[in-house]
This record gives C-alpha cells, structure tokens and sequence, in this order.
C-alpha cells in the first residue's frame, strides 16, 4: 500500500514535469515563429533567406537597412520587453496570492509612466534621460508603496491598496502634465503612454537586455521558494523560507526589468496581468510558471503587434492591442472574485 502510493505521487510528478516541458517547449517554438514573422513581414516581404544573410552580415540592398534597423530593433524590444513584462508580473501575482497585484494595478508602472511624461513634456530631455527617469521612479514607487502599507505584520490587501491608491494619484499627476504641456509635445507623451515598439532603437536595448539576463535568473532560481510564499507567511516561515529577505529580493528584481521594460516600450497594458494566470493554466500546478509567463508575455507582445501593424486598414500601438484583450479578462476576473466574496 505503500509503495503504491509513493508510485503515484512520483507518477504525478513527472506528469506535471512532461507537461511542463511541453508547453515551455511549444511556447518556446511560437516565439521563434513569431520572432521570424516579424523579421520577414513590413512593407515588403522578404525571403527567410535573405532576412538569414543579412543577419549573418552580408549587405543586400533595401532588406539591410529594413531589417537591420527597423525589424530587428523592434523585434528585439517586443520579445525582451515582453519577457519583461510576463515573468515581473506573474513574480508579484504568485508572491502576492492574488491576481490584481500585478505592475499595472498596483502603480508600479504607472510611477514609471509618470516620470517618463514629466520628462517629455515639462523638461523636453533625451531619450537617455527619460529612460533613467522612468526606472528611478518605478524604484521609487515600490518603496513608497512598502513605507505607507507598513504594519505589524505583512499584508497582502494593505499592498494591493496603497498601490491602487498612488496609482490613481499618479494617474491626476499624468492627466495634469498633459493638460498644461504645449500642444506639440502631447502626441510624444501620448504615444509613450500606449505602450509601442514603434522608433525601438538597438541603442536603446542593452540595458533592458542586461536587466533581463541578470535579474530573470534570480526570479526563476527563487521559484521554488517563491511557490512556497503562495501558501502563505507562517506556511513559508514553518518551512525554512526567510520571507523577507526572499520577498525583497524578488521585489527588486521584478521591479528592475519591469522598470527597463516600460523605459524602453512604454507600459504595455495588461500583459504583466495576463501573463501569469495563462501560463498558469497551462503549465498546471506543481512546478515554478516563472519561465512559461515570461514566454506568454513575448508571445503576447509580438502577436499583438503583428495584429496591429497588419490587421487594420490603420496601424495600431501594441498596447491597444493588448488592452482591448486585457480588458474583457479583467471584468471577467473582477466578477468571478466578487462572486468568492475575495473583492
């Protein structure tokens, strides 16, 4: 009877792991497909052949500076940015054991989104100078978010409060610069704020690049204790985890590549929330989602900006895009918790 049982479980095991490598493999391989589709589609189509040599070096005319220049960039921000946005916001959502505390609803990058529009609009800066801006402020915007919910004990509503709070404060600050700034320099600020890939530089993306080898590691090596925290602070504290230098850790490093993700895209709407709960479903319980939600979310991201570009008659911001996919998920999500009696 017993080994009958220890079969079962060690059965259940490697279940759950074929699976997981199953879907990390598929969404893997979408990637890819999609990383090559965006090489190849834009104004003119290209060969896969031709779009390969130009990598490798080799200068065809038209198809260097087009893919070069123009597609790589952009394919590059959306599946790093992407990456970003999945593996942050799903980091938050698991250690936070709810599905609202993610970047966007919890002001996250709402105070980077602040900044960047203050520096475009009311300080006229570089580029340089608003990406700096932007991930100062979404560093700054978690410590005031864990200063004001302070307590005798950690508490995962008063966060998911607090947050929701400054972020309708920042919100009035965004509407208030935009609604004294000069004509000229709304659309810039405007378009920053959809969340796009448009104009994405390649000397804009070492530092989002660096962010995420550096910092999504740590996410995925925490991801066991991180699954730990989902059962709660005595559950965790009971089985050896010390949350709060496990919590903080994760914090920082979620918040860097999510900080360097909107720097560079702009905050794209509602792939930091949706990320985790569907890579979730797929991937199933027993083992860390961190990886399967950071590929959700570069999937999510180029996909969306392909149906933008080449869907329509007009072209579209990928943030649109994913916010007209987020938003539906979102009621839905608010119904069903409302239902438990969780809201």
């Amino acid at each position: 009877m017993k080994n009958s049982s220890v079969e079962t479980i060690i059965n259940g095991i490697n279940q759950r792991r074929r699976r997981w490598v199953l879907v990390t493999s598929l969404l893997s391989a979408l990637l890819i497909a999609l990383c090559c589709v965006m090489l190849i589609l834009g104004n003119t189509i290209y060969p896969i052949g031709q779009v390969l040599r130009t990598l490798l070096g080799e200068e065809i005319k038209g198809v260097d500076f087009a893919v070069n220049n123009i597609r790589l960039p952009r394919m590059l921000a959306g599946l790093f940015a992407g990456f970003a946005f999945g593996i942050g916001g799903n980091t938050f959502q698991t250690m936070l054991r709810n599905p609202l505390a993610n970047p966007n609803v919890i002001g996250i990058t709402t105070g980077s989104s602040a900044a960047a529009v203050f520096c475009i609009v009311i300080l006229h800066t570089s580029d340089t100078i608003v990406s700096i801006a932007s991930v100062v402020a979404g560093l700054a915007t978690v410590l005031f978010i864990y200063l004001f919910s302070r307590g005798k004990t950690f508490s995962i509503g008063r966060i998911i409060l607090v947050g929701i709070g400054i972020q309708a404060m920042l919100n009035a600050l965004i509407s208030y610069i935009l609604l004294v700034g000069k004509q000229q320099d709304i659309p810039a600020a405007l378009r920053w704020l959809t969340g796009s890939l448009n104009g994405s530089q390649m000397d804009e993306l070492p530092s989002l690049v660096i962010a995420v080898l550096v910092f999504a590691p740590i996410i995925i090596m925490l991801g066991k204790h991180l699954s730990i925290l989902e059962l709660g602070e005595q559950s965790a504290i009971s089985l050896g985890v010390n949350t709060d230098k496990t919590r903080i850790a994760l914090i920082l490093s979620a918040v860097f590549i999510i900080a360097l993700a909107t720097a560079v895209t702009g905050p794209i709407a509602f792939v930091a929330f949706l990320s985790g709960p569907i890579a979730k479903r797929l991937v199933g319980v027993g083992f860390s989602n961190a990886i399967p939600a950071g590929l959700v979310g570069a999937n999510l991201v180029l996909a969306s900006d392909l149906i933008g570009q080449f869907a329509f008659d007009v072209r579209y911001p990928v943030g649109i895009i994913t916010g007209i996919i987020g938003a539906p998920y979102l009621i839905y999500l608010l119904i069903r918790m409302n239902r438990k009696g969780e809201l």
